[in-house]
């Protein structure tokens, strides 16, 4: 681990996970080993449950703003842009998520963009 700390630099680098996960789909066995980089001194029996927290968020929070703001499609790259933008798409999709309904997130921004009083209802919710 001291060699990927020299080369790389990485504040704060306590060590390296390898997880070895399999599922059965239609009767089929898949094997997979992932790698990971932490910055957490846990004993391997947590270690699957923080991951899964982990692609737990990634799942739902970041899936979604990929989905309603095509999040992964971003070029800001540079200074603090990439940061304030995601804290603003973060405000958006709560109020969004605001009004009951059976319409889309991504239906509701489209909504707000043609219908300035649903924008407005959206805004002072």
């Amino acid at each position: 681990m001291k060699w990927l700390q020299e080369r790389h630099d990485w504040p704060g680098l306590k060590g390296v996970a390898i997880i070895e996960s399999s599922r059965e789909i239609s009767g089929k066995i898949e094997r997979e080993t992932r790698y990971y980089i932490t910055s957490m001194m846990i004993a391997a029996a947590l270690m699957g449950p923080v991951v899964r927290s982990h692609w737990a968020i990634e799942n739902s929070l970041h899936w979604l703003l990929d989905r309603v703001f095509r999040d992964d499609e971003s070029r800001l790259r540079t200074d603090h842009a990439p940061a304030n933008f995601t804290t603003i798409k973060h405000m958006a999709l709560n109020q969004l998520r605001g009004p009951p309904g059976k319409q889309s997130l991504r239906g509701r921004r489209k909504a707000a963009s043609w219908d300035d009083d649903f924008l407005a209802s959206l805004l002072t919710a």
